[in-house]
């Protein structure tokens, strides 16, 4: 670290001790922290000396080089019960879990994984930057590109405008919609590339009379430690850096599809009771989040999400927690999470991906991954195990679980239940699954 670097964590550091005035504090340039020195902030503030490393998900001579042997993944250790209250007792009701199991399990993943909502965030105000007829596939639609305003008076310093794109056929009246993190305009690492293969599931929706909307996550909350200091984030802790509880960007990218959400009500183009979220990898871990927290959802496909999402943290395969924990991932967390890194273990961690996947009971939930050849890294058994170990309070509330325990095969479709996977051979996509997603859906969202 320069020396200039250095002054300045040391300033932030000083101002978070409360060794400047709220005013003096203000105007610390916290946003001129790298990612590494504010992921370095944290952990002087957890007093947390040194990391693990993660795994090498490249180098195959590197002596941590990611495990892909099942007989060294595990679980090596009991899961954590959803259903046994903290003394041992059984959860035994419905009503004993949405009345307090529930709730203790929300404020485990709160404060020890994605940190918490702020009390007070910032009012939206939407407005439409363009509006036209268009015609996509054979289906006349209503395209609008909105713009989220948050009320940034408080602090000025910092704006931020959510990017939401919204497709509704024409004349259908209040229909279900599919939301997904993602890009309005493409991913930018497509641009140039061919199209994937297949249809379109923008097409697919469109086919079934269905909605689509796409909410870039970035404009949100960006997508680094950097960021911490702009976004949503940033405008709420005025640009300080974060405490150790408050949220990351998955719950901030939760929160930003929740008041897309609360639009949707107020468009009568769209059911809002029959909308669904959808979204890969990081944006995976995003949907997953969204569903577990925010009720509201009809319906999640969770795409190759790994560690952080549906995976399973206490498996020793693919990427680890400790990866999450670096200055690359961090900000995804909550700065709490980092402790499990250093000096605390994933088994010391109270909770585990089967209950964030609980907390979505018992709403219609599709795990999708990509074969182990090409989607590895997120540990495609991991997740199913994890959603098995969710089936329990599935089956409490009425619903159904996967109906199996055996690890399926590779394009093995399991969803007679409220819960659904498939591992397809596409690689780190939806593509795939994508006409599976929304059969499944369907049986949920177009009931009246």
């Amino acid at each position: 670290m320069t020396r200039r670097a250095s002054a300045l964590v040391g300033a932030v550091l000083v101002a978070l001790a409360g060794g400047l005035a709220p005013s003096q504090a203000q105007t610390t340039p916290a946003s001129a922290l790298t990612a590494e020195q504010d992921h370095q902030l944290m952990l002087d503030r957890l007093k947390i000396k040194a990391l693990r490393p993660g795994v090498d998900g490249y180098n195959s001579a590197a002596p941590n080089f990611v495990n892909q042997d099942e007989a060294k993944a595990g679980p090596f250790s009991l899961l954590p019960d959803p259903l046994a209250f903290p003394d041992g007792r059984p959860v035994a009701t419905p009503d004993d879990w949405w009345k307090r199991r529930r709730p203790e399990l929300v404020e485990l993943f709160s404060r020890e994984e994605h940190g918490r909502v702020p009390k007070h965030t910032p009012a939206v105000r939407w407005r439409i930057v363009s509006e036209k007829h268009d015609v996509r596939n054979g289906v006349a639609v209503l395209e609008r590109r909105l713009a989220g305003d948050l009320d940034n008076r408080a602090y000025p310093a910092v704006s931020v405008s959510l990017d939401l794109l919204l497709v509704t056929p024409e004349g259908k009246g209040r229909r279900p919609l599919v939301l997904e993190f993602g890009f309005p305009d493409g991913a930018p690492w497509m641009k140039g590339r061919p199209a994937p293969p297949g249809p379109d599931w923008r097409d697919l929706v469109l086919a079934r009379g269905w909605g689509y909307a796409i909410l870039d996550p970035t404009s949100v909350q960006p997508d680094n430690g950097a960021g911490l200091s702009r976004g949503v984030i940033g405008l709420v802790n005025h640009g300080r850096p974060r405490a150790p509880d408050d949220w990351g960007a998955l719950r901030a990218w939760a929160w930003g599809a929740g008041r897309v959400l609360d639009f949707l009500a107020t468009d009568p183009a769209v059911d809002d009771r029959r909308v669904a979220i959808e979204g890969l990898s990081r944006y995976g871990k995003a949907a997953l989040v969204t569903m577990a927290y925010d009720q509201r959802f009809a319906a999640g496909l969770v795409a190759s999400s790994g560690e952080g999402g549906a995976k399973l943290h206490r498996r020793k395969r693919g990427e680890q927690l400790e990866n999450l924990a670096a200055s690359g991932e961090y900000h995804w967390m909550a700065g709490n999470f980092l402790r499990y890194a250093g000096p605390l273990t994933v088994d010391d961690l109270p909770v585990d991906a089967h209950e964030l996947i609980a907390l979505c009971a018992p709403r219609p939930l599709f795990i999708s991954v990509g074969n182990d050849q090409a989607d590895g890294w997120v540990d495609s058994r991991g997740m199913f195990m994890a959603a098995v170990a969710a089936g329990p309070v599935y089956r409490l509330l009425g619903a159904r679980d996967l109906g199996v325990t055996a690890f399926p095969e590779p394009l093995t479709l399991v969803a007679d239940g409220e819960l659904a996977f498939r591992q397809h051979e596409g690689g780190h996509t939806p593509g795939p699954n994508w006409p599976y997603f929304l059969d499944f859906a369907s049986r949920y969202l177009e009931r009246p």
